[in-house]
């Protein structure tokens, strides 16, 4: 071996040695998390589950989740960004390697009328040290990224399942509120063949007919309304499942019949751990805390190596008796001057930094925002559906109580309106209060992160 070509290895072999990787701490922001919740958490409760919609005891609503979960565009749209970011990690992490071309080439030329030809196939080879560890910082982040998606996917389900359980609540609650107006409107009709009699017999007004037939026209009129919900309603039901908006969506269970599920809280650092958009912003922390170290790396000297073997001939489409060649080079290059793009860009990932970091910090306070409102919710809803169960008792039986005094000729007839119009909103409240403590269920079950754990926190 030449002596330079010797010393220049040695030269190569002890940069590499004294080379070190510029790390970056990754930055978490300071928050004082609460022992215990505001809102009184009901400790009773059992756990959640990852399969938390089996709870609310309807095999049909397992069965619309698991269809979203297959056929959701939204959900099919986040597979494939994980797919792209498993991609950009590969393609990060191939610069890690050597990198090798084949080239070859024939053909002739002619100088003076001479003629000549020529054939001749090489192989080269380069590759850059890391010593700073710029491309591995890469990886590094390509590989946070990914993590951060993965985690983003799981949140994307979590919100799908939340999403078609409130809608299929929201069709139920709509269905049980037109058959509530019909039968309202039943009740009106019946109340209106009363007055008609009486005012046939000279015992009630024409006001008091006029009045009543308000009424039943006002109860047909609210039936429309709620019909033009519920189809719209169960288009939005049929695009989260995949489905085409025009596709019917079976709703046969009735609203009283769901079980409303009673979970655990649990303690507010646990949520820490228990929330895929939580674990998302934490491995983006990772990713920029790697961008900062590779941006910092760049301002250093980048050393490259390169090799080459090739053959010729001096022979057309030949390589009779060729001749041999091999080459071996590094090469050091180091910016002087460029205009402040490298250090900008050191500056520039750290602005990234610092708003990740504050986006993760209010990723972590709506978090604990979202688990308390869910307790004051679920704790509100329960009392007002058990108080409102009693005002529909007792509007049922003034109802009762002033129609039988209206046909004895006790009372008039603004007695009887004011308690139909007192049982209509008392059923309509009552099964709109039912929707609030399911759709306030699926919300904490939601804001607990749906069962969903950390396994690398």
């Amino acid at each position: 071996m030449q002596p330079t070509r010797r010393s220049l290895l040695l030269l190569i072999a002890a940069l590499f040695a004294t080379g070190c990787a510029i790390t970056e701490p990754i930055a978490r922001p300071t928050l004082s998390v609460p022992n215990a919740w505001s809102e009184r958490a009901t400790e009773s409760g059992d756990a959640v589950a990852t399969d938390w919609w089996h709870d609310f005891g309807a095999p049909e609503l397992d069965a619309l989740i698991t269809e979203a979960m297959s056929a959701a565009p939204d959900l099919r749209i986040q597979a494939e960004r994980v797919v792209q970011a498993e991609l950009a990690l590969r393609q990060a992490g191939a610069s890690l390697f050597p990198a090798l071309s084949l080239s070859g080439g024939s053909g002739t030329r002619n100088v003076d009328g001479r003629e000549s030809g020529s054939t001749d196939l090489s192989l080269g080879a380069s590759y850059e040290l890391d010593l700073w560890g710029r491309i591995a910082a890469g990886a590094d982040a390509s590989r946070a990224s990914l993590v951060a998606t993965r985690h983003d996917y799981d949140a994307a389900r979590l919100s799908m399942s939340a999403s078609v359980a409130t809608t299929w609540f929201q069709v139920l609650t709509l269905q049980e509120r037109i058959d509530i107006a019909r039968r309202n409107l039943d009740i009106a009709e019946r109340v209106l063949r009363v007055v008609q009699a009486r005012y046939d017999n000279g015992a009630a007004s024409a006001l008091e007919l006029s009045q009543q037939r308000s009424t039943v026209l006002n109860q047909r009129k609210a039936i429309e309304p709620l019909e033009v919900q519920l189809r719209q309603t169960r288009s939005a039901l049929a695009i989260l499942l995949g489905r085409s908006p025009q596709a019917s969506v079976a709703a046969d269970v009735r609203l009283h019949s769901l079980h409303v599920p009673h979970v655990s809280a649990g303690l507010p650092s646990d949520l820490l751990l228990r929330r895929p958009d939580i674990a998302a912003s934490e491995a983006r922390l990772e990713a920029a805390a790697a961008n900062i170290a590779a941006a910092r790396a760049a301002l250093l000297p980048s050393i490259s190596l390169s090799a080459g073997a090739g053959i010729g001939s001096a022979a057309l489409l030949s390589l009779a008796d060729t001749t041999r060649t091999l080459s071996l080079s590094a090469s050091v290059v180091q910016k002087i001057f460029d205009g402040g793009r490298l250090r900008t860009e050191v500056e520039l990932q750290r602005s990234r930094q610092r708003e990740l970091l504050e986006t993760h910090r209010r990723t972590l306070l709506v978090a604990l925002k979202e688990v308390e409102d869910a307790l004051a919710d679920s704790a509100r809803d329960a009392n007002q559906e058990a108080v409102q169960r009693e005002i529909l008792a007792e509007a049922e039986r003034s109802l009762r109580l002033a129609e039988l005094r209206y046909r004895e000729g006790a009372d008039g007839l603004l007695t009887v309106l004011d308690a139909q119009r007192s049982l209509f909103s008392a059923q309509d409240q009552l099964a709109q209060l039912q929707l609030a403590r399911l759709s306030n269920a699926v919300g904490m079950y939601r804001a607990l992160g749906g069962g969903w754990r950390n396994a690398a926190p």
